[in-house]
């Protein structure tokens, strides 16, 4: 009787605590996650210091991360080139770690045919590097858009008091963009296909 009575109490004790506790609980992805949220509301310029294939769309161009909106569970960072308002990095607390995904967007709203794609990690990462290899969603996007050599990217990110990093790297490929976390600037425009509220 006493043990049972000793199981009920550990039990009312124990459950309220499982139900509170943070969506991801690893400790490297929370820190990881709020360095980041840290940042919230914002602005910072970046400049590409890897690209084996130059001369795309960031060549020549005003690159702006902007932390713009953070919960507990999500952040939002709108990535701007030039006049370009069309692209937010989503991080997400999925319950077995952390989601990244590209939304892209046209600039009367709508969604791209290329969009939504990213990865989830995969281990634990560390409180500064987290690495988010193509999910499948990813995979299967980019083979019906015609570029299967999407399929084997992986997202890394990188954390640290005076940079932040973005990186894509696939077998061939390396780009990444620098942001210097010392020196804020101006927030830009509202990204396309969001609102101010």
């Amino acid at each position: 009787m006493r043990s049972t009575l000793f199981v009920a109490l550990l039990c009312l004790l124990i459950l309220p605590a499982i139900a509170r506790s943070d969506v991801s609980s690893i400790p490297s992805q929370d820190a990881f996650f709020n360095s980041i949220s840290s940042l919230c509301g914002k602005a910072f310029s970046g400049t590409v210091t890897v690209d084996n294939d130059p001369g795309g769309s960031f060549s020549n161009k005003k690159l702006i991360m902007h932390v713009r909106r953070c919960n507990e569970t999500q952040l939002q960072i709108p990535f701007h080139v030039g006049d370009d308002a069309s692209r937010t990095w989503v991080i997400t607390k999925t319950g077995s770690g952390l989601s990244l995904k590209h939304d892209h967007r046209h600039s009367d709203g709508t969604e791209d045919d290329l969009t939504q794609y990213g990865g989830h990690t995969v281990d634990a990462g560390w409180p500064q590097v987290q690495s988010f290899p193509a999910d499948q969603f990813s995979k299967e996007l980019f083979v019906d858009n015609a570029i299967p050599q999407s399929i084997g990217n992986t997202w890394q990110m990188y954390i640290y008091p005076d940079r932040f990093t973005y990186r894509l790297i696939r077998q061939g490929r390396e780009f990444r963009v620098d942001f210097d976390l010392t020196k804020p600037v101006d927030t830009p425009p509202t990204p396309w296909g969001y609102n101010d509220d």
